[in-house]
């Protein structure tokens, strides 16, 4: 759209106020709210801020940042009140010289997208977000063990269930917002659901996910409950995943992973891309499951897949192709370790890296792993078979990371440094904290 059928469209949807957004490198969203009468400015020429208290971002001695406004990404807050309506606009970040902030989440993804768009390719996403609605538990102070809004199991259905209703407002408000809203159901877990929205290419889909988290927690406070993303919130049940389905078309809209005379109809192209992903498998992790609680749900025994494999009915295993019903065009690659706490963009930018690794380098798939449980290999047999497994921690995730160049070059050296000194701060400070497991088990028996 023109700018001038931009302002003319946000003045029919009766807009108010404008917030321009972006992440830090964490994935946390950052909002400049402009008034309407100062969009026009913000569309030719940017906002300017300083980008100096944002995580990854700039020193104070080079704090100035512009935000840049993507037109395309408008969208209205269908939570925002009638009489101060709210939209949003997702924005890139240049630096003063007009070029393009290496630090910033959303261009570090452009940047990798470049390599294929030379190509004519486009890497396609359709990730699926899973995560709990919560009771306020808060009357006393401290306490914060959560409690799940309902009972409900995978898929259950109760017309006169609550956290129905919740779930469909939810999914009225990312369709008001641009997102192609597929299905929401419940999940395995107590107070445990799933959205999922058609795929797009990798940009937008990161957008969209960006979306669906802060839409989810507002339509969540409106009906008196806490949206949590976090990957494992409750001990003993399953944790959220955020599975991502990826393919890549060329420019006549052909899907590169397809082939229709191989097996699973997974094309040379489709499997040199799982093997740069389980190449880099434990290399990017720690931009996949990015915190420490992210591996208290890669555990075995959990649908979380915790061993390095690939196949087409096995679960247990990193990457999934799932069944191809609607011919060449569905045939996709399922990675099933990422969980909804990630940055999306620099989740995707390093997947994409990683599965580019494997095409340039022509890497060769390991035999898929189909009808065996991973779980109940012994180590012996996963050696012998050349199944490795995910980092146990956050601290051995950003060993690998440090020691894996592919995906430490796809974030970039601003990108990269904050990153992992962001999350080596996590780390440090966590094992410095005293859980009530180790008062539980100690405080009488040491």
């Amino acid at each position: 759209m023109s700018n001038k059928e931009i302002l003319n469209r946000v003045k029919a949807d009766h807009v108010t106020f404008i917030a321009l957004q972006f992440t830090d490198v964490t994935g946390a969203v950052k909002s400049v709210d402009i008034p309407i009468a100062h969009l026009e400015r913000a569309l030719d020429e940017g906002i300017w801020f300083d980008g100096s208290s944002v995580e990854g971002f700039a020193r104070i001695q080079e704090s100035d940042m512009r935000l840049v406004v993507d037109p395309t990404s408008y969208a209205v807050l269908p939570w925002s009140p009638a009489d101060n309506r709210r939209a949003r606009f997702f924005c890139n970040i240049h630096q003063p010289d007009g070029s393009p902030f290496e630090g910033n989440p959303r261009n570090v993804l452009q940047k990798v997208l470049a390599r294929i768009e030379e190509k004519g390719w486009t890497y396609n996403v359709g990730a699926e977000p899973e995560f709990f609605l919560f009771k306020h538990n808060g009357e006393l102070p401290g306490n914060i063990h959560p409690v799940p809004h309902d009972v409900g199991g995978y898929f259950d259905f109760s017309a006169a269930d609550e956290a129905v209703r919740v779930r469909t407002a939810i999914m009225n408000a990312l369709s008001s917002m641009g997102l192609d809203v597929e299905m929401g159901h419940h999940e395995v877990a107590l107070g445990q659901h799933e959205i999922d929205f058609r795929f797009a290419d990798a940009l937008t889909a990161a957008d969209n996910v960006i979306t669906m988290k802060y839409a989810v927690k507002a339509i969540a406070s409106q009906h008196g409950l806490i949206a949590s993303f976090m990957p494992k919130p409750i001990h003993g049940i399953n944790g959220s995943g955020n599975h991502a389905h990826q393919s890549m078309f060329d420019a006549d809209g052909n899907n590169l992973f397809y082939d229709q005379d191989a097996e699973f109809l997974l094309s040379d192209f489709g499997k040199h891309f799982i093997a740069g992903q389980l190449a880099h498998a434990r290399g990017m992790s720690a931009v996949l499951s990015p915190t420490v609680n992210s591996y208290k749900r890669l555990v075995p025994g959990y649908e979380a897949p915790v061993y390095v494999g690939w196949a087409q009915t096995n679960r247990s295993a990193l990457i999934r192709i799932p069944s191809a019903v609607s011919g060449g065009k569905a045939v996709r690659a399922e990675l099933r370790c990422p969980d909804p706490s990630h940055n999306p963009y620099l989740a995707f930018a390093a997947m994409l890296a990683a599965g580019l690794d494997g095409i340039d380098s022509k890497l060769t798939c390991p035999a898929p792993l189909n009808d065996i449980n991973i779980y109940e290999l012994s180590s012996e047999k996963r050696v012998e078979m050349g199944i490795s497994s995910l980092p146990g921690s956050l601290n051995e995730a950003l060993r690998e990371l440090r020691a894996d160049s592919v995906i430490q070059q796809a974030l970039g050296p601003v990108a990269y440094e904050a990153f992992t000194r962001a999350k080596q701060a996590e780390w440090n400070e966590y094992i410095t904290v005293v859980t009530d497991w180790e008062v539980e088990r100690y405080l009488q028996t040491a």
